[in-house]
């Protein structure tokens, strides 16, 4: 501890000198400015001295007292780091006190500049001067004068001290050491230890210690060298030559040094671990004579003592090693051997072997051990029988003892003396003793009993052995019983035989030999007696067989036997039959052989086939095996192709076991291939599809080689292309319609070849290949449609023409040539404009169509819409006046303002851009630049072309506030939301948005609701169940809003839904069954019913998994074209797919209040819905089932080949030429629930991929969408403001007194949460030709008919609604009959009778039907290839009600001004909306 604070103290100090370091050189710097200073001031202190002897010279007054020391500096001894205190006080003082250092003046002040660690402590008026040095430092070491100056009559004193700074060791260490650590060196090595003593000053001294005694050895070197300035090393070397006693030492040297405390000495410390070798090693626990017996524990212990490192231990046994494990305590080394004493350990030497590292040869201590053991047994060998009067040698040996046992003899009971023996001594230890006798057997005993002792006289321990001889007699003849020779055993029945022995010693072995082969038996034995047992089931192999028993022991040298003979009859096992010659061809004799195998008795034999007897020829016989007998028949046949394949069979029989084999033969006649006829050489395909032609022969050998051909060229074999053949099989992956030919098909084996020839048919659906241009006539001239059609099959028949809205009976025929048909238009006028569609179906392929324009010369007609007639622009911005107009030819387009012609074009202040918008359609926009107040007011456009102008105004104003919407209905309702749509009023020049209010009838609170941007509808959550709610809408833009439209929208939410059924399914009541009584309906029926319902759901299935993907993305287009909410409940989740615009009576589930499901004569079906269907949180109802679109007829009127005008159609594979109707019924009741709610589903299964869907009755596919005709349109009449879906129902088309119409031959379903609005199909009202976007509205009271357009006659067939208009607008009467429900799928009619009650509502309504405001329709002007849909028609009190919702295809409402629909008669208009070419609400 002290080393380390001396140690401390040494870093301390050099780091206390590194930081003066600095001060150092600015002293030595200060040092030599002084010595000039001194230089000046010796001169000085000259001058000053003379004036001192001059002023001593002179006398002094008595009184004064001269300056002395009265504190004397003296020698100062300090310790580096410390404070040094140099005194010096003066009495009487008068001069100047300075402090000197090596002569060096310190100057007079307190504070000594260039010494900052030097000052000057007291008090000048005590005379007090102390010199205090902070921090000393070696280089304060030096000799100090405190000098005071002369003064008047006082002279200058001086007095001398030195200061002398110690510095304790920096650090101590035996080199090559640490402290404490542990020297290794052998013994008597030379050994040298260094002690330093580093940076001491004074010189460090150095004593050493050996233990905790000081060490004077008599040769030791010291010396002290200068390491630094002052500073002093001092080294000690001690040389040793180190013995064992020396082990463990420690030395220490410790440095002596004034500076260090003696309670913490400065000291260095190593331990010698001197190497030796160990003491002989001794041996305790067994001391040499000792005596041990076997099973005694034995602890050998072996120790060394000394020895660095401690002594390693092995035990060794008889020169073996035995024991390495020992243990160490300091220089004590221990390794302990444990064990029993065992026989082997007699004798034994264990050795102990002891060395070290040091040591040149092992040392060693040894024993040898004494055990005493006993014999472990006695073994007596001799024979173990023996017959009477035999002498029997036996021989008696012990195990090894020690010392040697001695052996006793009892035999019989008497103890045998003076039996000699004899000692020898064991490998294993001990001694082994034999002792012989020999014994004569004695008669009447059945055994000898010999016993011999081996005793350990020293131990008294005896071990016993025991042997016994048998004394043999020998055994009775054997008896055989249970047989008796010449008895017949039928073959597979079972016997025994028993073979007896008694007698003998031991008794007798008993075996049973067949023909001299070992057999096994049971052998049971008694006390005198033994038995020995076989069980025979009786085979061929037994018959003559001989079984023999014999009996034998040890006293017997020939075995005892007695044998018997069996006589077994057997039936024959096998029969083989032959044929010579092996290879059979027609015209050669063949002969058949039958043989027999051994048979007892012999067998006889019999040729049959076909269960009639043949009769053979040649029977022999011949001995056979085991002793029967063989049998041959043969006969013989003329053998022909026809034989080929024929059975005949041979029967061998033993009459007398009445068992028979029989063995048959199928003859094998080689011939040609021959070709099974097949039902037709000509095979029919469609292109694109697969074919598989296949042919069969008959050949023999049956391998046949099949080879096709087509005009020289062989039809491949490897099934990678697309035409190969697979044998008899020609396949085409995909046809194409240059694989039509004859194709020859060659079949050949190793008796020769066949050929036959199919002709191959590849039928295409047609395709339109031209069609004439736009056709523009005159008015009054005929006209002349041409359409190319190609096609197999093609006829006329084939190429239809059709209009919808048109009668193509009265001024239209058709003529058909060479794969084209030409429509012929007589006298065309204005109304005979518009598409004429060219329909191509062969019922191969989907059909095809192609639409032809047909353009009768007609004067302008300028649209009325009023966002066309009303335009809105801010001043200094630019204004927009469209005007669209329809003629032809082309119009020309005259802006006026004021009846003056407008300077188009020539100022920068008016342009017009114009664009054609169809073949029909143009329109021209006047841009007014900088709109200055002048330039509002109304402009008027004049279309103009050949045949005529029009006129019509159309004004500019200044942006406004928006005017209100013009209307606003209920669109849907839900048990807890309302979906409104309202028609947009003038925006007043700038985009508008919306607000909904809406509030609870019986309450004045209202709440808002915002619009969503571009959207005119909205869905209004969150509402109580079964309450009624008051809606109104108001708009707004930058400049203003409008009023609220009145409180006149109400709707009342729904019950809650059943349990059964999610949230969103709101539609109806709980589900059930079909209530539709089966009666007698026989079991057959009911069978035809089950395989339909499997076959539908198969289908389902398949096509289901094939189109998922497919309706996802459909879903997501849908979901794309709208901004409606997700929470939104949506139109298309209940209606059909766009793909398949058509919810057919397979796809769609009827559903009354009750839910019933599927019915079919009590059978159900489940119903698939779209997974995007299931989220809807609410459930939109369409009342009214739904069919697909009619196919028409040149009259337009449906095809025969649909059954009571009624289509049913559902997505299913593509079936080719089934020559029969899809035999599928339907399982769907088709009853018209009139005042039910119907669910529609998604259909299931999906629409194919091409957009098709398949006819159950046409047995094909027909194309979708159906067609749609353009017509022109007539302003006149201010149209109907918009509305928004709500569900369909059938009382509505009744009930409000309005003829049903459905553009495409559909009805729009409600649209999905995209706001996709799908078609949907009106079933009944299959029968309307495809309508022109025609547009009507009415008034209450029969009040004129405005109209858009004229009316075109409207055609319905026997079971739809039939109406006709005239071109002024009036009604003529019309005559309705109710929808006709497809034969055998109507419900029970005693299930509901409110539907009767409905029915006959129906025909209450059918004079209002006649007076009730028609909705016909046509294309806009914007639409040539349009359709129109009516989506909504639900019921009202009065008129058509103010609900109705169109769609047409590729229409744009701003062409016809959708806002100006908002004119409504005073009871109520018809609102009306419009969808794109995808269905998709505009």
């Amino acid at each position: 501890m002290a080393l380390q604070q001396q140690h401390q103290r040494h870093q301390q100090h050099q780091q206390h000198q590194q930081q003066q370091q600095p001060h150092i050189k600015w002293q030595q710097h200060a040092t030599k400015r002084r010595r000039i200073r001194q230089h000046w001031i010796k001169h000085l202190q000259l001058l000053g001295l003379l004036a001192v002897i001059v002023l001593a010279s002179a006398p002094v007054p008595s009184h004064a007292q001269q300056q002395k020391f009265r504190t004397t500096p003296h020698d100062l001894q300090v310790l580096e780091g410390a404070e040094a205190m140099m005194r010096c006080e003066v009495a009487n003082v008068a001069g100047a006190v300075q402090w000197t250092k090596d002569g060096f003046a310190l100057g007079f002040s307190a504070v000594i500049p260039g010494f900052p660690r030097y000052s000057v402590l007291g008090d000048r008026k005590q005379g007090i001067y102390n010199l205090r040095i902070s921090n000393a430092s070696i280089n304060d070491d030096a000799d100090y004068q405190c000098q005071v100056g002369p003064a008047r009559l006082n002279s200058a004193i001086r007095a001398n001290a030195k200061l002398t700074v110690i510095s304790p060791p920096a650090s101590i260490e035996i080199k090559g050491y640490s402290h404490n650590s542990k020297v290794e060196v052998r013994e008597n090595q030379d050994l040298q230890l260094k002690c330093i003593v580093a940076n001491a000053k004074p010189a460090a001294q150095i004593v050493w210690y050996r233990g905790n005694v000081e060490y004077k050895p008599e040769k030791r070197e010291d010396t002290v060298e200068e390491s630094t300035s002052k500073r002093f090393t001092t080294t000690s070397s001690l040389k040793l030559k180190p013995g064992p006693d020396d082990d463990y030492t420690e030395y220490t040297c410790q440095a002596r040094h004034k500076a260090l405390s003696p309670d913490m000495p400065m000291r260095a410390t190593v331990q010698l671990s001197v190497l030796y070798p160990p003491g002989p090693p001794y041996i305790e626990g067994y001391s040499a004579g000792e005596t041990l017996r076997r099973g005694q524990t034995v602890e050998l212990m072996c120790r060394s003592r000394g020895g660095n490192p401690p002594a390693q231990l092995i035990w060794y046994k008889n020169g073996s090693q035995i024991r390495m494990a020992y243990r160490t305590s300091g220089r004590l080394s221990e390794n302990i051997y444990t064990f029993t004493a065992e026989a082997g350990d007699n004798k034994a030497r264990f050795r102990c072997e002891a060395s070290n590292v040091m040591s040149q040869n092992p040392l060693k201590a040894e024993v040898e051990l004494s055990v005493l053991f006993a014999p472990t047994h006695v073994t007596v060998m001799g024979p173990t029988e023996a017959l009477v009067g035999d002498i029997v040698p036996l021989t008696c040996t012990t195990a090894p003892s020690n010392p040697p046992a001695e052996i006793k003899w009892m035999v019989g009971g008497r103890q045998v003396r003076n039996a000699t023996s004899k000692t020898i001594v064991s490998p294993e230890g001990g001694w082994t003793t034999t002792s012989n006798i020999t014994a004569v057997v004695e008669p009447n005993k059945r055994s000898l009993v010999v016993i011999c002792h081996g005793l350990n006289m020293q131990l008294t321990e005896n071990v016993v052995s025991t042997h016994t001889i048998n004394v043999l007699y020998p055994p009775a003849p054997p008896l055989i019983s249970g047989y008796m020779e010449g008895q017949i055993i039928p073959a597979g029945s079972v016997q025994k035989l028993l073979c007896v022995s008694s007698g003998g010693n031991p008794l007798a072995t008993l075996t049973w030999y067949k023909n001299d082969k070992r057999i096994n038996s049971v052998i049971r034995a008694a006390d005198k007696s033994v038995s020995a047992e076989i069980t025979i089931l009786a085979n061929v192999s037994d018959n003559q067989a001989q079984y023999r028993c014999e009996a034998s022991n040890s006293a017997t040298e020939i075995p005892l036997f007695q044998s018997t003979t069996l006589s077994v009859h057997f039936a024959p096992e096998t029969v083989k039959i032959r044929i010579e010659p092996k290879e059979l061809r027609p015209g050669m004799e063949a002969t058949i052989i039958c043989d027999s195998s051994s048979s007892n008795p012999p067998a006889k034999l019999s040729w049959w086939k076909d269960g009639i007897p043949i009769e053979g020829i040649n029977n022999t016989s011949k001995p056979g095996l085991w002793g029967g007998t063989v049998s041959t028949l043969e006969f013989r046949v003329n053998v022909t192709q026809e034989m080929n394949g024929q059975v005949y069979t041979c029967q061998s029989a033993n009459e007398a076991l009445q068992r028979s084999a029989h063995e048959a033969v199928s003859l094998d006649v080689l011939y040609r291939p021959k070709f099974v006829p097949p039902p037709s050489s000509t095979a029919v395909g469609v292109e694109g599809e697969s074919l598989q032609v296949s042919l069969q022969t008959r050949a023999n050998p049956t391998p046949v080689t099949y080879k096709w051909t087509k005009d020289g060229t062989t039809t491949p074999q490897d099934g990678d292309h697309r035409i190969f053949a697979d044998g008899g099989s020609l396949n085409f992956t995909r046809l194409h319609r240059d694989d039509a030919g004859i194709y020859s098909c060659s079949a050949s084996n190793s008796q020769g070849g066949a050929t036959l020839n199919i002709t191959v048919v590849v039928e295409y659906g047609t395709t339109i290949k031209s069609v004439s241009e736009n056709i523009v006539v005159n008015p009054g001239e005929d006209a002349m449609l041409s359409c190319t059609v190609e096609g197999k099959p093609l006829t006329e028949e084939h190429v239809k023409w059709e209009r919808v809205g048109y009668d193509m009976t009265v001024k239209t025929s058709t003529t058909f040539a060479n794969g084209t048909s030409y429509l012929h238009i007589k006298d065309a006028k204005r109304e005979d404009v518009g598409n004429f569609r060219c329909v191509a179906d062969n019922r191969v392929d989907n059909p095809t169509n192609r639409d032809i324009l047909l353009i009768v010369k007609f004067a302008p007609e300028i649209a009325k819409a009023p966002t066309l007639l009303r335009a809105a622009s801010g001043t200094g911005e630019r204004g927009r006046l469209p005007c669209r107009a329809q003629g032809s030819p082309k119009p020309q387009f005259i802006w006026r303002q004021d009846k003056k012609d407008l300077p188009i074009n020539r100022t920068y202040k008016y342009e017009v851009e114009e664009r054609k918008i169809d073949s029909l359609t143009y329109e021209s926009t006047l841009i007014v630049d900088k709109v200055a107040p002048a330039d509002y007011g109304a402009y008027e456009c004049v279309a103009r072309n050949e045949l005529g102008e029009a006129v019509e105004t159309v004004r500019l104003e200044i942006t406004s506030q928006p005017d209100p919407p013009l209307s606003l209905n209920i669109l849907n309702v839900t048990h807890d939301t309302v979906t409104v749509a309202w028609t947009p009023g003038f925006d007043g020049g700038l985009k508008a948005s919306y607000r909904v209010r809406y509030r609870m009838a019986d309450r004045e609170q209202y709440k808002y609701i915002d619009g969503l941007p571009n959207s005119h509808k909205l869905t209004i959550g969150g509402l109580r169940m079964n309450t009624l709610y008051l809606f109104s809408v108001m708009s707004w833009n930058e400049l203003g809003q409008s009023t609220y439209l009145p409180d006149l929208a109400r709707a009342e939410t729904k019950e809650a839904p059943p349990p059964s059924h999610p949230a969103s399914s709101l539609g109806g009541g709980p589900p059930t069954t079909s209530q539709t009584p089966l009666g007698g309906t026989s079991g057959m029926l009911l069978v035809g019913v089950g395989a339909g319902i499997v076959v539908v759901l198969l289908n389902v299935f398949v096509i289901g998994c094939c189109l998922h993907k497919r309706n996802e993305k459909r879903l997501k287009r849908v979901a794309e074209t709208t901004n409606q909410p997700a929470k939104t409940a949506t139109i298309e989740m209940y209606a059909p797919s766009s793909y398949n615009d058509t919810v057919t009576g397979e796809t769609l589930s009827s559903v009354s209040e009750k839910s019933e499901s599927y019915s079919n004569e009590g059978s159900s079906q489940p119903e698939y819905i779209d997974e995007a269907r299931k989220k809807a949180a609410s459930t939109y109802l369409v009342e009214g089932s739904d069919m697909p679109p009619p196919r028409y007829q040149k009259d337009g009127t449906l095809p025969v080949i649909y059954p009571n005008n009624v289509v049913n159609a559902c997505t299913l594979p593509h079936p080719r030429h089934n020559n029969g109707s899809a035999a599928i019924h339907m399982t769907r009741d088709d009853q018209m629930l009139i005042s039910k709610g119907v669910y529609i589903p998604s259909p299931s299964p999906a629409p194919p991929p091409d957009g098709s869907y398949y006819n159950m009755n046409s047995d094909r596919y027909l194309s979708y969408p159906p067609m749609e005709y353009p017509a022109a349109l007539d302003f006149t009449a201010q149209p109907m403001p918009m509305a928004h879906l709500q569900p369909m129902t059938v009382t509505s088309l009744a009930t409000n007194g309005g003829p049903t119409l459905i553009g495409n031959g559909s009805v729009a379903a409600v649209a999905g949460g995209s706001g996709t609005l799908r078609r949907g199909i009106l079933r009944g009202v299959v029968g309307v030709p495809q309508p022109d976007v025609t547009h009507h509205t009415s008034t209450v009271g029969g009040s004129p008919m405005q109209m858009m357009h004229d009316l075109h006659p409207v055609n319905l067939s026997a079971s739809t609604l039939t109406t006709s208009t005239t071109l002024n607008g009036s009604l003529p009467t019309a005559t309705a009959t109710l929808p006709r429900q497809p034969h055998g799928i109507l419900k029970d009619p005693n299930r509901n009778k409110q539907q009767q009650q409905q029915q006959q509502q129906q025909l209450q309504h059918q004079q209002q039907l006649l007076n009730a405001s028609l909705v016909g329709v046509g294309v806009p002007v914007s639409a040539p290839l349009g359709s129109l849909q009516i989506l909504n028609l639900p019921p009202a009190s009065g008129g058509l009600g103010n609900n109705l919702l169109m769609t047409t295809n590729a229409f744009d409402p701003t062409a016809v001004g959708l806002s100006s629909f908002g004119a409504v008669s005073q009871a109520g208009g018809i609102p009306v909306a419009y969808t794109d070419a995808d269905g998709h609400l505009v």
